[in-house]
């Protein structure tokens, strides 16, 4: 077993670098850098701002900045460098867990994460325990009642609901529960008169606030996690061993619950740590701009299209990070659940 984990920690090195290695390649032949996006920024600014100089930089953006100067603005992105001692350096930086500091936002990736991070946790965490809490016990009610008229209609409706993308049914929640009915609000996680709001009224206005997106997410994620429990349940209904405890003389429900039910939860439970780790880094860019929320998927956006490329690499090897740890916890979990399993 430690083996095995050592061997795991010791292939996720490879597999990381090679992930910053190829963004790191990609992003130097994509047009529009930094520093040009700063000096289209500054002559915009010039622009309407009707010809006035503010801070010298502005004004030569309009007309062209000397190379000088166009030195300077290199140097201070770090562009004057050769791209391997940049990307060297950055490796650097990121084995101190150092992300950097944002081009635009003048802030260190760490606190813009921090910053926008509970927006995503709102929407991850709500979204994971009511797709759970709603989709295994509808799993288990239809594989008991497999085939009967109840079974094809959730079914039925399951995919219905799985087939409709999350932006679709969240522009139709607001244009008829927020701009039509008005029983919803259209933007935010909290009023505007949030901190004068008592706590039962915190939590109500909160509660208020994300019904629309939590919804517009939760709907979709039925689909998998419903019929994965009612295929586990199944085949384990049909095992030799489900025959021998009703020969024992077991009821039904201890059949069910006691066997049944244990082991056909195997695959369901192993997933749970990449979905509620997953949870807090589950932002949506769709549904975070269509509620106009301001989380991780709405950051990682901008990041990419301002060219701010501390934020897009930092958040990259961050959430890599965590995605190849946590898929080392789901292996990890099979052997927890089920000790059959051998990675030796």
């Amino acid at each position: 077993m430690y083996a095995y984990i050592l061997k795991r920690l010791l292939l996720m090195l490879p597999t990381l670098l090679g992930v910053l290695l190829l963004t790191f390649v990609v992003i130097q032949f994509v047009p529009g850098g930094p520093v040009e996006q700063y000096l289209a920024e500054a002559k915009a600014g010039v622009g309407g701002a009707g010809g006035a100089e503010s801070g010298g930089l502005a004004y030569r953006g309009a007309q062209g900045v000397d190379p000088q100067r166009l030195a300077q603005i290199k140097a201070l992105y770090g562009f004057d460098k050769p791209a391997p001692e940049r990307f060297l350096q950055m490796l650097g930086q990121f084995a101190r867990f150092d992300l950097g500091r944002s081009f635009f936002q003048n802030k260190a990736v760490w606190e813009l994460i921090q910053e926008k991070l509970p927006v995503s946790i709102s929407l991850g965490l709500w979204t994971f325990f009511i797709s759970y809490g709603i989709s295994v016990p509808l799993g288990v009610a239809k594989a008991v009642r497999a085939g009967s008229r109840f079974d094809l209609v959730t079914t039925l409706l399951v995919l219905v609901g799985y087939a409709i993308p999350g932006f679709v049914l969240g522009v139709a929640l607001l244009v008829v529960f927020g701009g039509q009915l008005q029983w919803f609000p259209l933007r935010g996680l909290t009023s505007a008169n949030w901190e004068e709001l008592s706590l039962v009224g915190k939590v109500t206005d909160y509660l208020w606030h994300i019904t629309l997106p939590v919804t517009s997410m939760v709907l979709g994620s039925f689909a998998v996690t419903a019929m994965l429990t009612k295929n586990s349940m199944l085949e384990e209904i049909r095992k030799q061993y489900v025959l021998t405890a009703r020969a024992k003389g077991l009821t039904e429900r201890q059949v069910l619950w006691g066997h049944v039910f244990r082991n056909a939860l195997i695959p369901i439970v192993t997933g749970f740590p990449a979905a509620f780790i997953g949870a807090f880094f589950a932002g949506s860019l769709l549904i975070e701009t269509l509620f106009s929320l301001d989380g991780l998927g709405l950051l990682s956006y901008e990041s990419v299209i301002r060219r701010d490329y501390p934020v897009v690499l930092g958040t990259l090897y961050l959430f890599t990070l965590i995605g190849l740890v946590t898929k080392l916890i789901s292996d990890l979990t099979y052997v927890w659940v089920d000790p059959r399993v051998k990675f030796d």
